[in-house]
């Protein structure tokens, strides 16, 4: 072997042995354990986080710049002076604090009555006999299939004729029946979920004198902790985000949830410029209603991101 002598007549450890070292260094002994494919990974990661900040950075920076920052070409990211008029136009425009209780409410109903109603018909799919299941099922399945945009005009019929129209509660009501915004979907989370469980809890329930009510509230719910936290997060924000319900059944009130408060801003902008021209405030003002709009859902998952992503590999949906 090659190595080099010192003054003492000891050797050091041979040229091989340095350069084998380096290459468990860099490569590593597994192919995940070495240096290379550590920094490609955090490469990926810097890469994917700058894809999904950018917008929000572009957002926040535009929103706080002034006329003459949002003139400059020079001033990209950081604005000479932080300007807060902008976002003082938008919340003005959106009617934020009655805008925001709308929202609250609609999403927070919603997302309560779903995580519910879904949990009892996800049980009963899992684990009761009950005649006609796996057709039931099927209808099931086929209601997440079809678009809402089927079956909208009958419902905006029959919320017409019992004089809903204008009232949220034609959102509500499907909701408390394990329908609504993609209330299939909230079943089929509790299904797998359930499915997944062993029976001998239900047999030594059923020992002790537990009636099926009983069993479902006292030892499956309590389980069901994390398919419960996922079914409500994303029961409240698409019902949050969700456009298209409040346009049909909310049109005609004059303090809309957010959702549409935004399509409406949107257009109150286009018709000025078409009639006194382009404001150079415009784009900035929509930054300012769309950071308004998502500065609720983003302090929510804050607290809950930790209980949400061990949720969401319970409930298997990361299979």
């Amino acid at each position: 072997m090659l190595g080099i002598r010192t003054k003492k007549g000891q050797e050091t450890p041979s040229l091989l042995a340095w350069l084998s070292n380096v290459r468990y260094t860099l490569v590593g002994r597994e192919a995940d354990k070495g240096l290379l494919f550590k920094l490609f990974i955090y490469l990926i990661l810097l890469d994917t986080a700058y894809i999904y900040l950018k917008p929000v950075l572009h957002m926040v920076t535009t929103m706080v710049k002034n006329a003459d920052d949002l003139l400059d070409p020079a001033v990209k990211w950081f604005p000479r002076v932080i300007y807060l008029g902008n976002l003082q136009e938008a919340w003005e425009w959106l009617k934020y604090p009655k805008a925001l209780a709308i929202s609250l409410t609609l999403a927070l109903s919603v997302a309560l009555l779903q995580t519910v109603s879904c949990a009892v018909t996800g049980y009963a799919f899992a684990r009761l006999k009950v005649p006609f299941k796996n057709l039931m099922f099927f209808f099931l399945l086929l209601t997440f299939i079809v678009p809402m945009q089927v079956t909208i005009l009958p419902n905006i019929i029959y919320a017409r004729e019992l004089g809903l129209l204008n009232t949220i509660y034609p959102i509500i009501v499907p909701a408390f029946f394990g329908l609504g915004l993609k209330g299939a979907l909230f079943v089929i989370i509790y299904r797998q979920f359930f499915s997944t469980q062993p029976k001998e809890l239900e047999e030594a329930a059923r020992i002790d004198g537990a009636s099926v009510y009983k069993i479902f509230y006292k030892v499956m719910m309590p389980l069901a902790k994390p398919a419960i936290l996922v079914v409500f997060l994303f029961s409240f924000i698409w019902t949050w985000n969700d456009f298209y319900l409040p346009s049909m059944y909310l049109a005609d009130i004059e303090t809309a949830p957010l959702s549409m408060g935004i399509s409406r801003i949107a257009s109150a902008l286009r018709q000025q410029a078409e009639a006194y021209g382009p404001s150079v405030t415009d784009e900035a003002i929509r930054m300012a209603t769309t950071f308004l709009m998502i500065i609720p859902p983003m302090i929510l998952y804050t607290f809950t991101q930790r209980w949400f992503i061990e949720g969401v590999e319970r409930t298997g949906l990361v299979e």
